[in-house]
C-alpha cells in the first residue's frame, strides 16, 4: 500500500521522457555505439562458450567410449582455461575501445578500468567525463552475463565429469 502511495504522489516522467533525459544528459552518440558493441561481444562470448562445452562433450563421449579415464579431466581442464582466456580477451577488447575513446589519459589506467569494470570489483577511484558516466553500467553488464554463461557451462561440464549424464545436450536443457 506504501509503495502505491508513494508511486500516485511523485511525479514520474513516462520512459520516453526520461529516455531523453538521459540521452540528453550523456550528450555524446558514441555511447549507442558502445552498446551495439558490448551486444555483439556478448553473442560472439556466448557462440565461443557453447563450442568450448559442445567440443568438451564430445571429447568426454569420445573418452567415456574409449574407456580412457583421466582425458575428461584434462578436456575440462582446457576448457576452463579457454573461458578464462575468452573473459581476458574481452577485457582486451574493452580496454582498446576506452582507449580508442579516449576515456582516460594513460593506457594503464584504461585497461585497469576495464577489469575493474568487466569483473565489478570496483576497487578503483576513477573520475569519467559526464558523458561517459554510463560506460561503467554497459562494460559491468557485459562482465556479468559472460560470466554467467560461462558459469553455466562449466557447470554443465563438471555434472558430465561427476557422471549426471542425465542432462541431453539437444534437449534445451544443458549445452
Amino acid at each position: 500500500m506504501l509503495l502505491l502511495d508513494l508511486y500516485r504522489n511523485a511525479s514520474l516522467p513516462s520512459f520516453g521522457t526520461l529516455f531523453s533525459q538521459i540521452n540528453a544528459d550523456m550528450g555524446n552518440s558514441q555511447i549507442w555505439e558502445v552498446l551495439i558493441f558490448a551486444c555483439g561481444m556478448l553473442a560472439i562470448h556466448g557462440v565461443a562458450v557453447l563450442a568450448i562445452a559442445g567440443a568438451f562433450h564430445a571429447i568426454d563421449r569420445l573418452m567415456t567410449r574409449k574407456r580412457v579415464y583421466g582425458g575428461s579431466f584434462l578436456s575440462y581442464f582446457i576448457a576452463i582455461l579457454l573461458v578464462i582466456a575468452s573473459h581476458l580477451g574481452e577485457i582486451v577488447l574493452w580496454a582498446y575501445i576506452c582507449v580508442a575513446l579516449k576515456v582516460f589519459p594513460t593506457n594503464p589506467q584504461t585497461f585497469y578500468f576495464a577489469g575493474e569494470m568487466y569483473t565489478t570489483v570496483g576497487y578503483g577511484n576513477y573520475t569519467l567525463p559526464e558523458h561517459w558516466r554510463i560506460l561503467p553500467i554497459i562494460i559491468s553488464f557485459s562482465g556479468i552475463f559472460a560470466v554467467s554463461m560461462s558459469g553455466a557451462a562449466l557447470y554443465s561440464m563438471m555434472g558430465a565429469l561427476l557422471g549426471h549424464n542425465n542432462q541431453n545436450p539437444k534437449s534445451g536443457s544443458g549445452f
